[in-house]
């Protein structure tokens, strides 16, 4: 059966977020006391109930304080049209607005089912401070405190009733889905997505078109664009499928300079975004060719290459570039960015659509070599190939030897060497052995790990180990010795 959809709608502030966490049972909504914080629809998959559904996470309607209202509306307005039943959040410490009222206003117009979810409870007499939405016209109010999880599975059997049709059996204390649970995890983000297809991560500074790029990628207004750095704030998981293989973009807050971010919500994004490249398998950096490659570009790219994850560069606004801003940019992608020569720049148009469709293809590819498996025979020809045409140096007199290599993990790809003085082989050599992995499979958008094993020496220790009968003799030696002297 197709899973039911559940959409989250109310005011700014009133809990959507934290309660969109408490139901998918992750951190993937960020969540401050800062009205308006959240803009973008994000999806989740429901974990407080006895069967599986869809939760959509809004921004905040009813009170267009913002300059991007009317984007978030239409956002919230999708939501609405693809949802089954609706909860409509409202707050018990701040009564009946006339957001709530111009909120039900619109909620009626759609003709959905709507449970009206009276949350932050705690402290309050639920039923005094219910009693005032009744005014509201719509059914009883369901008292919640979503930041503690009371009241959220009786909640939520209720409206999956309603939903299937069905009666379900009530959870037992203590376990997921009880009044007494918590509601959170520690898994980390990827573990809760790994049937999304390929994690996509879509990084870059501020108002460089990452979220123009993603809408072009799905073919939909899926996220928020605006005229506006910072438009993003939270980390958006777009799942979409192309030609029989499943994405899941990530779209991200931009990220500037540490001395630039004052706002507290910033630091928050910023700490999303640098998640999100941990949850990512393939990570596209988007560069905007009508602006000069930054120490912050390059620093952040730095932090995917170090996560070890595949890189995509994505040099965006480029229909229109005069030839000489063109060579430029080349010209700093060579020199600002020479330690990416894994990775290959693609020029595109993210608002028209040029060269975006190649960009999928290029993100599985790269997928494909961070998991590739290296056979240990082809990778002990490869290192013997090498070694023939370019011998290790010498430490003290004595040459360093690599045995015999095989293959340590995937994504990234990590190769293990074994041989003696390891420890010394200089940095430079160390990238000729990655250059020749790299040209011999193909491993071309990956970075590659080398992981050196130095065997221990048979017979360190052992010159001292002597019989007494050697001993005296050794020691005999000496004294003649330096008699003779």
């Amino acid at each position: 059966m197709e899973q039911p959809v559940i959409a989250l709608v109310g005011r700014p502030n009133v809990g959507k977020s934290t309660l969109f966490n408490r139901l998918t049972r992750t951190r993937d909504a960020l969540v401050a006391d800062f009205p308006g914080l959240t803009r973008d629809r994000q999806y989740g998959l429901g974990r407080v109930g006895a069967v599986p559904y869809v939760v959509v996470d809004t921004g905040g309607l009813g009170e267009p304080d913002d300059p991007t209202y009317h984007d978030m509306q239409g956002q919230a307005v999708r939501a609405l049209d693809e949802a089954d039943a609706v909860l409509f959040l409202v707050d018990a410490h701040a009564g009946v607005t006339p957001g709530d009222e111009a909120l039900t206003h619109q909620l009626r117009q759609r003709g959905k089912r709507v449970w009206l979810v009276l949350n932050k409870v705690d402290g309050v007499d639920p039923d005094l401070a219910g009693a005032e939405f009744h005014a509201l016209g719509l059914d009883r109010p369901w008292p919640i405190a979503a930041v503690h999880g009371r009241g959220v599975p009786r909640l939520m059997e209720a409206v999956l009733d309603d939903l299937v049709g069905s009666r379900h059996e009530a959870h037992e204390p203590g376990t997921p889905g009880t009044d007494d649970d918590d509601g959170h995890t520690d898994a980390p983000i990827s573990e809760a997505h790994d049937s999304a297809g390929i994690r996509v991560a879509l990084i870059g500074r501020p108002n460089v078109g990452k979220s123009t790029l993603v809408n072009r990628l799905v073919g939909e207004e899926r996220v928020l664009v605006y005229d506006m750095p910072g438009t993003t704030r939270d980390a958006i998981r777009v799942p979409f499928e192309r030609d029989g293989q499943a994405f899941t973009l990530i779209d991200t807050a931009g990220v500037r300079r540490r001395s630039r971010v004052r706002e507290t919500v910033e630091k928050f994004s910023v700490v999303k975004t640098l998640q999100a490249i941990d949850a990512a398998e393939v990570v596209i950096m988007v560069l905007d060719a009508q602006q000069e490659i930054s120490e912050q570009d390059a620093h952040l790219i730095g932090h995917a290459v170090d996560a070890g994850r595949g890189l995509v560069l994505a040099v965006n606004k480029w229909d229109g570039l005069a030839p000489a801003d063109r060579d430029r940019i080349r010209r700093e992608l060579d020199l600002k960015l020479a330690f990416l020569d894994f990775a290959r720049p693609r020029f595109i148009s993210a608002l028209h659509g040029t060269g975006v469709g190649r960009l999928l293809d290029e993100v599985a590819q790269v997928h494909r070599a961070a998991r590739a498996e290296l056979p240990t025979p082809a990778l002990n020809a490869v290192l013997a190939d090498a070694l023939e045409a370019h011998q290790p140096p010498l430490i003290r007199g004595r040459r360093i030897k690599l045995r015999y290599a095989h293959q340590g993990g995937r994504n990234p790809p990590m190769i293990v060497i074994h041989g003696n003085q390891t420890a010394a082989l200089p940095a430079a050599y160390k990238r000729y052995l990655v250059n020749r992995f790299r040209r011999a499979f193909s491993l071309q958008g990956t970075p590659i790990r080398l992981d050196f094993k130095t065997g221990e020496n048979p017979y360190a220790g052992r010159r001292n180990r002597l019989t007494p009968r050697q001993q005296r003799k050794r020691e005999r030696l000496i004294r003649r010795n330096r008699r003779k002297a």
